[in-house]
């Protein structure tokens, strides 16, 4: 591939709700172009971009996958995201890397909840949108239901750019509002036809004309006047207003037979905005102004990380100004450290291919960096900036991780380590509570996806359980007992004797206090007093769990003066608590968190519902900061979140979101004492 300069380039996110033909849509963009010489069929499972043994097992995408396609002298830099909202964090890292977002939906369809988050995304970067409404050269799927939809959704905006003429219920040919002209399509070729005199096509054209004109005062005055505009003119006002965000151009296309793909990369090529420079943080924390030239120092940001078995780590790079090439010195601003760059490479899907440099508006990727991970920003250590890094989701699921075969708990922890260097949407961490291995992620097929790369990638196989979670014990009154060891066997004895008093508090720890007078236990055995009740609330006497709220007095006791001893004491005290704790009243306490959800205004009186079942307390709820969404607060038992993120997703059709974070522990009620009892008793 030539060297391309950054005003040639076009780094575009393709986004989109699962199923709705993204993948089927870049693998007609990369044929068409000539980057492919097959068009590849996700069904068929030889894609160039879902290229993962995940991929085609599932016939849908899991992660990110990028390739760089030319057209009109213009390198067109494509990233693939996942559409399945366990994978979000692949949607972030697209994202992250592009100036515009092409949203992808079907024809037929109303607005889906894979559009909405793909608009949000971009609106939340500040990022161009480009509109693909696809499969419509199917029978009985109307564009232009579609297309009013989307208007309802979101305004005088968008703008219809390549149309499709339909007579009855089939598409004849598509119209390129751009250029005027018209063109059928047979087996992914155009045919130039004269523009159908239509109604329609008529209306759609004075939309795009008038969108056009509201960029330019000149044109707006051309526009009232009846002119023609050239298609220069319109070039300028349409790109004019796709930069600024008043025009969200719509393409009628087919990724399956390519109809109008080649109008698609027209309009990326001619349109989409390219890399003009970002704003950073300098040492000092100040914003500055990165310009996007190769001139300047270095500043580029790692937006995704791959662990290719053969390459070794590949971190793929988006370079804001400067460039990047195999003698680079870079500055990495997480560590501190300098970074010799590596083998330099562009891709496409799985493929590599070897390149000079990485130049500012440009993507790449560089191979072998131990030290860099998602997010990093690399830079002149002369000029030290910090550039927004990736938005990746919080995990919200999960499981425990149980291995197959016993030993293999180490193994298992290294994969998981190196899974996490690619999808940082995962979190993994050893319980030191429970001894669980608790693996977290965005749903129960994202889990699933880890544990198969697991297997496949690692050679070690698990099961995911439900966690056990982290209870407490406590005492409801107050008791007392004695405590007496007294042992003879030959020589010096053994003997402590204690009287101990333990009584409800508010503290973590045990609280531990002496009252003895007289001299009934000597000063230097209260250590060992105090030891041996430490170590006896680390596990309660209903179901084992660690005891809080207790405070503990020594308040009488004997000794012998040659016997006594300080594991004498120890002893004593061990067994003054199990003789008294039993009599106190001893209740479970479980953990209970608070809850945020974010949810459409519709679904509030069934999350309501669904958080009462969960023996959940409602704080307090309100209208959220997003239009038509609720944000609900309430308190709920750990225990009882378990399915959460999948009733959650099911109600409000992926639309919601929530945040879940430990309170306190509070007493748990008498049924959930019982099992939890019961299934301690299970387990020994």
């Amino acid at each position: 591939m030539k060297a391309y300069t950054s005003n040639n380039i076009r780094n575009i996110a393709v986004l989109g709700h699962g199923g709705k033909g993204k993948t089927t849509l870049c693998e007609a963009l990369l044929y068409i172009s000539g980057a492919s010489d097959r068009l590849g069929k996700v069904a068929d499972g030889n894609t160039v971009l879902d290229f993962d043994a995940e991929e085609k097992r599932r016939k849908s995408s899991v992660s990110s996958a990028m390739a760089a396609i030319e057209w009109d002298n213009t390198k067109l830099n494509i990233i693939d995201a996942p559409g399945l909202f366990d994978f979000e964090n692949g949607s972030a890292e697209a994202v992250r890397a592009a100036e515009a977002v092409l949203i992808v939906t079907s024809a037929g369809s109303g607005i889906d909840v894979g559009t909405e988050k793909a608009f949000k995304a971009a609106d939340k970067r500040g990022l161009s949108k480009i509109f693909a409404i696809t499969k419509t050269d199917s029978d009985h799927r109307s564009f232009y239901k579609t297309f009013d939809a989307l208007k309802a959704a979101y305004g005088s905006s968008l703008c219809p750019t390549v149309i499709p003429y339909m007579e009855g219920n089939i598409t004849k040919c598509y119209v390129n509002l751009i250029t005027g002209t018209a063109f059928e399509y047979k087996d992914g070729k155009a045919t130039s036809v004269p523009v159908p005199s239509d109604p329609v096509i008529e209306d759609m054209t004075a939309v795009f004309m008038e969108a056009v004109a509201s960029t330019d005062d000149e044109l707006m005055e051309k526009f009232f006047e009846g002119d023609s505009f050239t298609k220069e003119e319109i070039l300028r006002g349409l790109n004019a207003g796709i930069a600024d965000g008043s025009i969200y151009p719509v393409y009628a296309v087919s990724g399956l037979t390519c109809a109008a793909v080649d109008q698609l990369l027209n309009g990326l090529a001619w349109s989409a905005p390219c890399c003009t420079g970002e704003t950073a943080k300098n040492s000092n924390g100040d914003d500055v102004k990165l310009a996007c030239d190769v001139n300047a120092p270095l500043a580029a940001v790692c937006f995704k990380t791959v662990a290719d078995p053969f390459v070794g780590k590949m971190s793929f790079f988006k370079v804001v100004s400067g460039k990047l090439s195999g003698d680079t010195q870079g500055y990495n601003v997480r560590t501190g450290e300098t970074e010799k760059m590596g083998k330099i490479v562009t891709v496409k899907g799985a493929k590599q291919e070897d390149a000079k440099e990485i130049v500012a508006g440009d993507i790449g990727v560089v191979t072998k960096l131990a030290g860099v991970k998602t997010g990093d920003t690399i830079c002149d250590g002369k000029n030290v900036v910090t550039l927004d890094g990736v938005d990746c989701p919080k995990s919200c699921l999960s499981m425990a991780v149980k291995v197959r075969k016993k030993g293999e708990e180490e193994k298992v922890a290294q994969g998981l380590v190196r899974l996490m260097e690619e999808d940082p949407s995962i979190t993994f961490a050893t319980n030191k509570e429970t001894k669980e291995q608790v693996l977290s992620g965005m749903g129960e097929q994202h889990l699933d996806v880890i544990v198969s790369k697991l297997k496949n990638k690692f050679g070690v196989e698990v099961d995911l359980t439900v966690p056990k979670v982290a209870y407490r014990e406590t005492i409801r009154k107050t008791a007392e007992a004695q405590g007496k060891h007294k042992k003879q066997s030959g020589g010096h004895g053994q003997y402590g004797d204690v009287w101990v008093r333990f009584e409800p508090c508010d503290s973590e720890t045990l609280i531990f206090a002496e009252e003895v007078f007289g001299g009934a236990v000597p000063k230097n055995f209260f250590p060992a007093v105090e030891k041996g009740l430490r170590d006896c609330v680390t596990k309660g006497v209903l179901a084992g769990y660690p005891m809080v709220g207790v405070k503990a007095t020594l308040y009488d006791g004997s000794y012998h003066p040659v016997d006594s001893s300080e594991m004498a004491f120890k002893t004593a005290a061990s067994l003054a608590y199990k003789a008294a704790i039993p009599k106190a009243d001893p209740t479970i306490l479980e953990p209970v968190g608070t809850l945020t959800v974010l949810m459409p205004d519709d679904n509030l009186g069934d999350i309501m519902g669904d958080i009462t079942k969960r023996r959940g307390r409602v704080l307090g709820m309100g209208p959220a900061n997003e239009p038509k969404m609720q944000e609900l607060t309430a308190e709920v038992p750990m225990a009882e979140m378990g399915d959460f993120t999948t009733v959650l997703r099911s109600v409000t059709a992926g639309r919601g979101s929530f945040s879940f974070e430990f309170t306190r522990y509070e007493q748990a009620p008498q049924n959930v004492v019982e099992k939890v009892i019961a299934e301690s008793a299970t387990e020994e």
